[in-house]
């Protein structure tokens, strides 16, 4: 960068510059989205009112359509985990979304003694008649995409983004469900990562959304 196109920093001292740090304060205590959010993903949190996750932080949603839910700060060994996870991914697309299976295995294990998901069951309901121990397949959409926007934010995927999350059961027969989905770059083709069908500890159903919608 030339001199002419450097950014102008400027010293602010006595009451301005302690106006500044208060106004820098506020806004940093407001969570902000971990990157530009599509109408699609932003309904997801809208329509809780919840805020979507930021780089360090992001709401868990159980208890059936959030009715639960609980904040879960990234620590530094959080991060570094979920890296260390990622980085068994980097060689193709398909070794990125096994990664992002065993990321979605490491949330459930980090969160599962906190909100008393170890007990959860696949494929949760209101006929389960314990809520307060699982997630429906709208928790689990906004809990999987959170993660993935949170590793996006931190650059952690080399082949994807995460993309707008799909929904089926418009056909006779098919019950309604919804999932979230990673986009393949080169490709453009999306992948659902659904975590709802599965119990504790086991990873999430990954295949491409044009074979998911098919499944009942």
């Amino acid at each position: 960068m030339d001199d002419a196109n450097k950014p102008i920093r400027t010293k602010r001292t006595g009451a301005a510059g302690a106006l500044c740090a208060t106004i820098l304060s506020l806004f940093a205590m407001t969570p902000a989205p971990a990157a530009e959010l599509s109408s699609g993903i932003m309904q997801l949190y809208t329509s809780v009112s919840i805020y979507p996750p930021s780089a360090s932080a992001m709401t868990v949603c159980y208890g059936f359509v959030c009715r639960r839910r609980e904040m879960l700060d990234f620590s530094a060994a959080d991060r570094a985990a979920l890296t260390r996870i990622m980085a068994t991914g980097r060689t193709n697309a398909a070794a990125e979304r096994a990664a992002v299976q065993k990321a979605v295995i490491w949330f459930d294990r980090r969160m599962g003694p906190i909100l008393g998901t170890n007990k959860r069951v696949a494929k949760a309901d209101f006929r389960a008649n314990d809520d307060q121990h699982n997630y429906d397949c709208w928790d689990t959409t906004r809990n999987t995409t959170s993660l993935m926007l949170v590793m996006q934010t931190w650059n952690l995927f080399k082949f994807h983004d995460v993309g707008n999350p799909h929904y089926r059961g418009f056909s006779l027969g098919q019950t309604p469900h919804n999932t979230a989905v990673l986009l393949e770059r080169a490709t453009k083709v999306e992948w659902a990562v659904d975590l709802w069908p599965r119990g504790y500890l086991q990873p999430p159903d990954v295949m491409t959304v044009a074979q998911w919608v098919t499944e009942d």
